[in-house]
């Protein structure tokens, strides 16, 4: 099995497992009430704001790991 291919398995594993472990709660309840009652609604804007935060930070993390296997590949032919 080469590496691409146990990659792409994992990953479709791992979504379908954070699938399974997120869709159960959200379901079943509201998770952060974004109204204005008790600060609901600054928690939910933190709460999103992370949210994006990480978005972007895997995103980031991603294209890096991908342009250093371009790089290694492009040095590999060049040898």
């Amino acid at each position: 099995m080469t590496r691409r291919m146990r990659d792409v398995i994992v990953m479709v594993v791992s979504c379908l497992a954070a699938l399974a472990a997120t869709a159960s709660p959200v379901g079943a309840q509201q998770l952060v009430d974004a109204g204005k009652e008790n600060g609901g609604g600054a928690t939910a804007f933190v709460l999103f704001t992370l949210l994006v935060g990480l978005t972007f930070a895997v995103l980031f993390s991603m294209d890096r790991v991908r342009r250093r296997r371009r790089e290694e590949e492009e040095r590999d032919q060049q040898r």
